[in-house]
């Protein structure tokens, strides 16, 4: 099924939308995450259906992470991702078949709290940090279960691979780890017949490629002041997680 922007979207709604998505495509690209993570709580003020925005997102991270690796894919750690995807994807699987059974609610509420988690680590200036091999597992396992469900398990993904992954091929091996869970998503999205939006997708891809285009430009500059930008990100999902949750 194919299908334009909701009919029962208002202008507001339109507008809230590519701003959204913009804001995402600019974290996808500058931090290397957290476009899903950070935009689907978002998302959900707007239509609170997690199904509904996934096969979105899921197009546009198969689209700019194609995009981006096109020249890059060759300083990729083919090796390490080889190794966490033993863990990642079987995880994934299940957390897909939870996205696909699970009430809506049970979604938005699980959705929400892993957001409140991230956000209160990163206020803290806490730090998600892996130091041996059996915790690497731990996270790899739930990280790849929480992004199957919602897309939003990088950072624990991430705090694995930045142990494990050079700096220089950090982004690049994990855009190549998000491709593969996204298309499995996708897959079972096409599978069991989910609307994928992809007109909505299309219409929006121009706008979230505003975003991409100034993360890749901020990318360094980010990473030079990653503990304040992720503080200031912490403190404002703090509040659009508890007005959320509230709001159920």
């Amino acid at each position: 099924m194919v299908t334009m922007i909701p009919a029962d979207f208002s202008l507001l709604d339109i507008v809230l939308t590519a701003l959204i998505f913009m804001w995402a495509g600019f974290l996808r690209s500058g931090m290397g995450f957290g476009g899903a993570a950070l935009g689907l709580p978002l998302m959900l003020f707007i239509e609170n259906k997690p199904i509904f925005w996934l096969p979105i997102i899921g197009v546009h991270l198969l689209f700019f992470t194609s995009l981006t690796l096109r020249t890059r894919i060759n300083d990729v750690d083919w090796t390490y991702l080889r190794h966490s995807c033993l863990f990642i994807v079987p995880a994934a699987l299940v957390g897909v078949l939870g996205l696909l059974t699970l009430p809506n609610e049970w979604l938005v509420i699980f959705v929400y709290s892993i957001t409140l988690f991230y956000a209160v680590i990163w206020l803290m200036n806490w730090s998600i940090a892996s130091h041996n091999d059996w915790l690497d597992k731990f996270f790899l396992v739930t990280g790849g279960y929480i992004a199957g469900t919602s897309l939003t398990g990088a950072p624990l993904m991430v705090a694995v691979y930045m142990r494990n992954v050079a700096m220089h091929q950090l982004r690049n091996t994990l855009f190549v780890l998000w491709f593969i869970l996204v298309s499995i998503k996708m897959s079972a999205f096409v599978v069991v017949g989910v609307d994928l939006h992809l007109t909505t997708s299309l219409i929006l891809l121009p706008i979230a490629a505003i975003g991409h285009l100034v993360g890749l430009k901020a990318h360094d500059k980010i990473l030079q002041n990653d503990q304040t930008f992720k503080r200031m990100i912490g403190a404002v999902l703090i509040i659009i997680s508890l007005l959320g949750l509230w709001k159920l």
